[in-house]
């Protein structure tokens, strides 16, 4: 079973979420560590993880940092003809470089992440998505800043101790040297020397975190034998990767098996002078799974999880409100098809009892 038959209507129970949680902490920790900060014991850990692996209820992935990755990336809002909404997604979804695609509450827009270069996202935009004549309009934003991502949202079933005993040191990101601040006149002969810059991943690098990339959770050995590398080798490597930050999870999980039942996209139009501290605010916020300052004709958007629209009602007036923004557009998510590069639920396909469609008939192009 994958994650296109996990039933929508199955609910986690309480350990179940506080192992999704901790796996969304770090999603490489070890089941004894987990049983550890937990209080319950290693085998109990190990078999409720397998058993939710198995179902196809959870799946851990590596994501790429937020910083390098986001920073550039485009967020599409495509708006198809009625009855083609499951094609473009599907299609969107098939792509590598789109690892988010959402189809949105009235079955005719998709929306969708796009990480490539401009080569790739000229063809995308210009070429491939008019050329399906499914598509009626899209509304591209390109992310100037990312203040969250969905690998740093936690559901909130641990407590803050708990999540802090589970949490990695976080990478140090050197600072860039301010221009404008003298240096010292003579070196410091007793002054340590700066640290060398870390060398850039080289292929057995890049193909580790590909496999990462798959699941997050594959032991030293099982890599090894993977990438034909020693289990020692792998682990020096490992060990280097996560200190450059480089080992980012996510742990993929249908966010209605945690009791969250809303997914909703705010499209907020802020004061430039106020962007940096309202993103910084929702950022901070446990509902919130991802916040980007855009261009387009909104200029931040906040990614909501719900419990229901009630809870949604009082995210708006009680924490949205008195942040000032001058316009919020609202959209929902009535289904998720890809997430963190994870496809989850595919589309359902009727056989068509008509004939083959006539040239002007023709289904759409794959974008």
């Amino acid at each position: 079973m994958d994650l296109s038959t996990t039933d929508p209507d199955t609910v986690l129970d309480g350990l179940d979420r506080r192992l999704v949680c901790a796996l969304q902490v770090d999603g490489r920790a070890e089941p004894g560590r987990i049983a550890g900060v937990l209080g319950v014991s290693a085998r109990t850990v190990t078999r409720r993880l397998a058993r939710m692996r198995a179902a196809g209820v959870l799946r851990v992935v590596r994501m790429p940092d937020v910083e390098d990755a986001a920073v550039g990336a485009l967020l599409l809002r495509v708006r198809v003809l009625s009855g083609r909404v499951d094609a473009i997604a599907q299609a969107l979804a098939d792509r590598p470089d789109v690892p988010f695609v959402d189809v949105m509450l009235g079955g005719q827009e998709v929306g969708a992440v796009v990480l490539t270069g401009a080569g790739a996202r000229d063809r995308l935009l210009y070429g491939q998505l008019p050329a399906t004549g499914a598509v009626t309009e899209t509304t591209t934003h390109a992310v100037l800043h990312a203040f969250a991502d969905a690998g740093q949202w936690r559901s909130g079933h641990l407590t803050e101790a708990e999540a802090a005993a589970l949490a990695r040191p976080a990478a140090p990101h050197p600072a860039a040297p301010d221009p404008a601040a003298p240096g010292p006149a003579v070196p410091d002969p007793a002054a340590p020397h700066p640290a060398a810059p870390a060398p850039p991943p080289d292929d057995l690098d890049r193909a580790l975190l590909a496999r990462l990339g798959e699941d997050a959770r594959q032991s030293h050995a099982v890599l090894a034998a993977a990438v034909g590398a020693p289990e020692s080798t792998v682990r020096r490597r490992l060990h280097r990767l996560d200190g450059l930050g480089l080992l980012r999870t996510h742990a993929t999980v249908d966010p209605r098996l945690l009791g969250l039942a809303v997914d909703a996209n705010l499209w907020l139009d802020v004061p430039p002078g106020r962007l940096a501290e309202v993103g910084a605010a929702l950022a901070r916020h446990p509902q919130v799974h991802g916040v980007f300052a855009t261009s387009g004709p909104t200029n931040l958007l906040a990614t909501v999880f719900c419990a229901d629209h009630g809870e949604l009602y009082r995210f708006l007036t009680d924490t949205l409100g008195p942040l000032g923004a001058a316009r919020v557009e609202t959209t929902i998510t009535a289904r998720a098809v890809k997430r963190a590069g994870v496809l989850l639920r595919q589309p359902v396909r009727q056989p068509s009892p008509q004939p083959s469609p006539q040239p002007s008939q023709r289904p759409p192009r794959r974008p």
